[in-house]
């Protein structure tokens, strides 16, 4: 009878911690799922070398990651960029004219950021259905001066493109004027030999050097949406990095 009762409290007890077990489990899924970061975020964070605080993580809105389909191809990311404005998209990124005290000239609403002057045009692609009243600002070294591009940033811009080499030339010559920047989009696509924007060596450390100076602070204040156009989740990044490998602003 005393063993009975022995057993009878010993499988309680068991099923007791069994019980307990799933609901701390439950408990740990319930935080993650309330997390504001998300797994393109995580990516960003690594491939940067960032290194968020528990605080600066409660800070950031759920909406921070303008998140597009997988191998979605450019008019998606056109159409997920324009969603992403609501019912002023129109306002945003297609009206041509500076408006005093609220459009600054040079201030674009959307910056694509890339490896390359090739991707920098292949991107903009997206964009054309918005472009035709205000022409989108190509910001790269490749067969356009500097000062041509200063003086181009003196009219309305609503949409830019752009290597981050000049982008950082042109942000430094206050030029390029970031106080309207809702949307950065990243190239997050390798090209023929793997690297991308966030992996071969010089780019990747121009970006950085611009992100934390100019990008950074207005993400963790819930300003700018960051959208990492070709990113596919679980896939890491695959960039090869050879040792002295540098590549020119093209």
């Amino acid at each position: 009878m005393a063993s009975e009762k022995r057993k009878r409290k010993t499988e309680c007890d068991i099923g007791k911690k069994k019980k307990k077990k799933k609901e701390e489990a439950k408990e740990v899924e319930e935080e993650k799922s309330d997390e504001p970061s998300s797994e393109p975020l995580r990516v960003l964070e690594s491939a940067m070398g960032l290194q968020l605080s528990s605080l600066e993580l409660e800070s950031l809105r759920e909406d921070c990651i303008l998140e597009v389909p997988n191998q979605c191809d450019v008019q998606t990311l056109g159409k997920t960029v324009k969603a992403a404005f609501g019912g002023a998209w129109r306002e945003h990124l297609c009206e041509g004219s500076v408006v005093e005290g609220k459009v600054n000239a040079g201030s674009p609403a959307v910056l694509i950021v890339t490896s390359s002057a090739l991707r920098c045009i292949d991107l903009l692609r997206g964009f054309r259905s918005f472009t035709k009243q205000c022409h989108a600002a190509k910001l790269f070294a490749k067969h356009v001066k500097l000062p041509e591009q200063i003086s181009l940033l003196k009219n309305r811009v609503n949409i830019a493109s752009g290597t981050p080499s000049r982008i950082k030339k042109l942000i430094d010559a206050e030029a390029l004027d970031l106080s309207r920047l809702q949307v950065l989009v990243l190239d997050m696509h390798p090209d023929v030999k793997g690297y991308s924007l966030l992996t071969l060596p010089q780019v990747r450390d121009e970006f950085m050097e611009v992100f934390k100076n100019y990008f950074y602070e207005a993400m963790i204040k819930g300003g700018l949406r960051i959208c990492l156009y070709g990113y596919q989740a679980g896939v890491g990044l695959k960039g090869k990095h050879k040792k002295g490998h540098t590549v020119a602003d093209t």
